[in-house]
């Protein structure tokens, strides 16, 4: 994909919260709840290389093209993250061991499955951070396909193009969408050099009720609103 700008290297020195309430402030949704660190894996940012998955027909043939995931991965440039459309399924992983390894190589930043993966020890030994939303050992093999690659999805209502950015953490999952990503950036880094003064005064032993007082409550409203 063509260059970023530096914003994925902004936002990863950002956290999902902050940049949640750049979102809010923007008037913008992108906040995904209920996607966890499958390890302790730290912070992941950068720009999305989306797949689309499905499950298995009755009667249906197994695909008899690549694996799930495959595509995505061969077709990622040095840190992307991997969205995956898992549509919240748990009985059956999105992800696997294997994939984890091929995405290291090609120098994937991270992966994100909403849904289950599996494999859990392996994405860890090979040092791919993966988010998801449990894991399970039951292979996608006959029960799950992909039904795109590149295309636009949607995850619990937030819908995510490639290109677009991502951020994920211990605190969950948000997508900027590719046209606003640098303002909400921006944004972000603005409410996180607000936030640096308020710990600074707490450390100071300024009172709470003071640190955080009617301004906190409205520091987040929506640019062009007036309540």
């Amino acid at each position: 994909m063509a260059g970023d700008d530096g914003v994925a290297d902004r936002l990863l020195r950002l956290d999902s919260c902050t940049v949640s309430d750049a979102m809010d402030q923007l008037g913008l949704e992108g906040a995904v709840t209920g996607l966890a660190p499958a390890w302790r894996c730290g912070r992941i940012a950068g720009r999305v290389r989306t797949v689309e998955l499905r499950p298995l027909r009755p009667g249906e043939p197994g695909r008899a093209g690549p694996h799930l995931g495959a595509t995505a991965i061969e077709r990622s440039s040095p840190g992307d993250v991997i969205v995956v459309a898992h549509h919240g399924r748990t009985d059956s992983a999105g992800w696997g061991g294997l994939l984890s390894a091929a995405a290291v190589v090609a120098g994937v930043a991270g992966v994100i499955v909403d849904g289950a993966c599996r494999d859990v020890e392996e994405a860890e030994a090979h040092g791919l951070p993966l988010f998801a939303r449990s894991a399970t050992p039951r292979s996608a093999r006959g029960r799950t396909v992909e039904a795109s690659s590149g295309g636009p999805i949607e995850i619990r209502g937030v819908p995510v193009g490639q290109g677009d950015y991502v951020i994920a953490d211990a605190s969950g999952v948000v997508v900027l969408p590719e046209a606003a990503a640098a303002d909400v950036v921006a944004a972000a880094e603005a409410l996180a050099e607000r936030e640096r003064g308020m710990l600074d005064a707490l450390r100071r032993h300024v009172p709470v009720s003071r640190v955080m007082d009617h301004t906190y409550e409205t520091m987040l409203r929506a640019r062009g609103r007036s309540s």
